[in-house]
């Protein structure tokens, strides 16, 4: 009896078990999870994405359009050696391209996952560290990244307390670019807020992406760091946002200076859906021209085929027919 028959055989299965079998959405044959309430075999990396208490797909429904699982990956910031992140893979099976999200001191919040999905929806293979989980950041970092944006002219991003999270992006980038279904010379990173300013600080460094997002981002220490960007850039600002007018002038010292786009009448944290400055229109409105902007940058339409030659015309063979008389 082969372990699918030993599927089917079950008379009695119960919740959350998990044999060996074929998944009722993806129709792959692996390990899989009964779920009772609605009858339905799922693999486990659907489980993590649909816990239904109820569903109308019949089974063999097309697969979603991505799956997320929690990743670890090495990186010696971590006291523990390893750094954990959630992962939005496409299931398209096709070599994707690639955002970090770089969330700041608070971690994976509405803002960074409301991205997270945009983009892997999109095609994009997403990933975003969880600094929580990887014991770094803090209260003091928060303070010291705050502090610096307030009164010093911006976030230190080679302080001692800001470096080690660079690092760890870094990190990150490198195991997203190495994954096996990634094309790694099309990346980008995206961040909000101080995220915005750690993803400016990246950006600075490697000169290998592709595209840089920014929502909203603290100015940086040194001013002129944003000069040493070579990746195309987009900045969504806020109109109220008092760091608004600092980073134009910050940007305007980088050579021919990113796409700096200015949301009026919104304020900080426009994006974050559990704050009460989110605004839905300017927020969907901004995140389109987000995706639009990645999309432009690194899925380029394929370059037209070459039209075909047009063939001159020869010389006419024959007698040439004589002009009719005109008419009387």
């Amino acid at each position: 009896m082969r372990d699918d028959d030993r599927m089917l055989d079950l008379p009695d299965p119960e919740f959350g078990s998990g044999v060996v079998g074929v998944c009722d959405i993806c129709g792959t044959r692996q390990a899989v999870v009964i779920l009772t309430k609605e009858r339905y075999k799922l693999c486990v990396l659907d489980f993590l994405n649909k816990t239904w208490l109820q569903t109308e797909k019949k089974p063999g429904a097309p697969a979603p359009l991505y799956r997320s699982e929690r990743v670890w990956f090495d990186s010696p910031e971590s006291p523990s050696g390893r750094a954990q992140g959630i992962l939005l893979a496409p299931t398209k099976v096709v070599k994707h391209p690639v955002v970090l999200g770089t969330p700041d001191v608070y971690g994976i919040t509405t803002t960074m996952l409301d991205g997270a999905i945009r983009f892997a929806r999109e095609g994009f293979e997403v990933l975003v560290p969880d600094l929580v989980k990887s014991d770094l950041g803090g209260p003091s970092t928060h303070f010291s990244m705050r502090a610096g944006a307030r009164f010093r002219g911006g976030v230190g991003v080679d302080s001692p307390r800001v470096t080690p999270l660079l690092r760890l992006y870094v990190d990150a980038l490198a195991y997203l670019r190495g994954r096996e279904m990634v094309d790694a010379a099309r990346s980008a990173v995206f961040g909000a807020s101080y995220g915005g300013s750690l993803a400016l600080a990246l950006a600075a460094q490697d000169t290998r992406l592709g595209a840089v997002a920014l929502a909203y981002p603290q100015p940086v220490r040194p001013a002129t760091l944003p000069r040493l960007v070579t990746a195309p850039t987009l900045v969504v600002a806020a109109g109220s946002d008092r760091a608004t007018d600092r980073l134009r002038a910050q940007f305007a010292t980088s050579g021919g200076g990113p796409e700096f786009v200015v949301v009026p009448g919104v304020q900080h944290d426009f994006l974050s859906r559990d704050l009460s400055a989110y605004r839905v229109g300017p927020a969907e409105d901004a995140w389109a021209r987000i995706v639009a902007f990645l999309k432009q940058r690194l899925m380029p339409p394929p370059p037209r085929p070459p039209a075909p030659p047009v063939q001159p015309a020869g010389p006419l063979s024959g007698p040439v027919p004589a002009p009719r008389p005109a008419a009387a």
